[in-house]
């Protein structure tokens, strides 16, 4: 991978705002992610990724966006029930041959992965990953201290 700072180099800054993930519990019918998808992209927001974790009565949908803080309001004035975390978004520039050394980086800084899912965009053509972690501020100074570039939320968003 790319070189460790040691001494007194300074570790890469990290800059930038973290990327928000937005998790909500929907009822488990049909159209129901349908429904949500649609509030969201009529308020001009796109959805850059999400995931969809399902169990009998409920479904946990847990997104990324373009603007979290038009989706924040939206749901607040709502009355939707959801919460609001940070997240590492990292680009795999090696595509999936990147996978290992990330995953690496981050048994190495014992950051545990909650949850995991690629994104539906691709700046530079690389794919990228959005990674739910323990402590997002340590693993995203791990990853760039090993070479991995790491996308922010004005990266993301429009």
């Amino acid at each position: 991978m790319a070189e460790e700072f040691i001494g007194n180099e300074s570790p890469p800054e990290i800059t930038g705002e973290a990327v928000r993930q937005l998790s909500v519990m929907l009822e488990n019918r049909i159209g129901s992610l349908h429904s949500m998808i649609k509030l969201i992209n009529d308020a001009g927001v796109h959805v850059l990724g999400f995931s969809v974790q399902d169990s009998f009565d409920v479904t946990i949908l847990r997104l990324v966006l373009t603007d979290p803080d038009t989706v924040d309001t939206i749901f607040m004035e709502r009355g939707i029930s959801f919460t609001d975390n940070k997240i590492v978004v990292v680009q795999l520039d090696k595509g999936a041959g990147s996978l290992a050394g990330c995953l690496e980086a981050l048994s190495s800084s014992e950051n545990n992965i909650h949850i995991s899912y690629p994104l539906l965009v691709r700046p530079g053509d690389y794919p990228i990953l959005a990674i739910s972690v323990d402590d997002p501020d340590f693993a995203s100074f791990t990853l760039q201290n090993q070479g991995f570039k790491l996308l922010f939320q004005n990266d993301l968003s429009r």
